[in-house]
């Protein structure tokens, strides 16, 4: 492996932990910031796919926002585990990884699932041009269904 690809990795590997660390401090701007100009994040469940971090930050806080279920309380903590970072292509413009996450919040093991990410250089980092969230599953006293 030359060492233009093993920056490249360790860059990608940056941005997955800048995204999980935002995410579990529910910082939807610095999560936003993970995406490119025109980067695109799709969730299962979601009412579509968000195009852009001004959009992407704006649709998650909409979605926060919504009317929560008076059976279900906020979670005190959220932690998310990014495991087995699969590296598919790896080019010197674009990069395609998978992932998979485990979230742990009050209740123990709340939701799980899968990341299946294109990352595209931009201004010295690399930043999601697409990302898709596959949950899986979710505890049946989830805080985040």
């Amino acid at each position: 492996m030359d060492g233009w690809e093993l920056e490249v990795r360790e860059s990608v590997r940056e941005t997955l932990s800048d995204y999980t660390a935002a995410t579990d401090r529910f910082d939807l701007h610095a999560l936003a910031q993970c995406f490119a100009p025109e980067g695109v994040l799709e969730f299962s469940g979601g009412s579509g796919p968000l195009t852009g971090p001004a959009a992407i930050e704006a649709g998650l806080g909409a979605a926060m926002a919504g009317q929560p279920d008076s059976a279900r309380r906020a979670p005190s903590h959220v932690r998310h585990h990014v495991s087995s970072v699969r590296f598919g292509q790896v080019a010197r413009d674009r990069v395609e990884v998978s992932s998979y996450f485990a979230v742990h919040t009050d209740v123990g093991l709340d939701h799980w699932g899968r990341y299946r990410d294109v990352l595209v250089p931009v201004a010295g980092r690399w930043l999601f041009a697409h990302r898709r969230i596959g949950v899986d599953g979710f505890a049946a006293d989830s805080l985040m269904r």
